[in-house]
C-alpha cells in the first residue's frame, strides 16, 4: 500500500524546535516533489514548504522563512522538516504530501499533490 507517514509532532513552549519527519512507504520518493502543509483549527489548510524530487529546491510561506528548514534523503525515502523559533501561530496539524513531477521544482499547492500524509499534530503552548 502506497502511503505517507508523519511523526515528529508534540507539545512544544514557544521558542522552542520540534523536527518533523514524512517517510514512504511502499514507494520510491524519488520522482517526488514533497510539501509540508498545515491547518490551524478554523482556519484553512497551507503550504509552508516544499523541496524538488533532488532537493535541489526549495520554498517557504514567508510566515516560516528563516525558521523552518526543509531537507530530504531519497535513499531513506524520508523528509525532514525543522521547525524553530516556534511560536503559538505555528500550532497546527502538519502534512507532508507528494507530486509526481518530471521538472525540478516544487509547489505548494495543496491541489497538486498525488498522496498525503494523515498528519502530526504540533501544539505551540507554555
Amino acid at each position: 500500500q502506497l502511503q505517507l507517514v508523519e511523526s515528529g509532532g508534540g507539545l512544544v513552549q514557544p521558542g522552542g524546535s520540534l523536527r518533523l519527519s514524512c517517510a514512504a512507504y511502499g514507494f520510491s520518493l524519488d520522482a517526488y516533489a514533497i510539501g509540508w502543509f498545515r491547518q490551524a483549527p478554523g482556519k484553512e489548510r497551507e503550504g509552508v514548504s516544499c523541496i524538488s524530487k533532488d532537493g535541489s529546491s526549495t520554498d517557504y510561506a514567508d510566515s516560516v522563512k528563516g525558521r523552518f528548514t526543509i531537507s530530504r534523503d531519497n535513499g531513506k525515502s524520508t523528509v525532514l522538516f525543522e521547525m524553530n523559533s516556534l511560536t503559538p501561530e505555528d500550532t497546527a496539524v502538519y502534512y507532508c504530501a507528494a507530486q509526481y513531477v518530471k521538472g525540478w521544482n516544487c509547489f505548494m499547492d495543496s491541489n497538486g499533490m498525488d498522496y498525503w500524509g494523515r498528519g502530526t499534530l504540533v501544539t505551540v503552548s507554555s
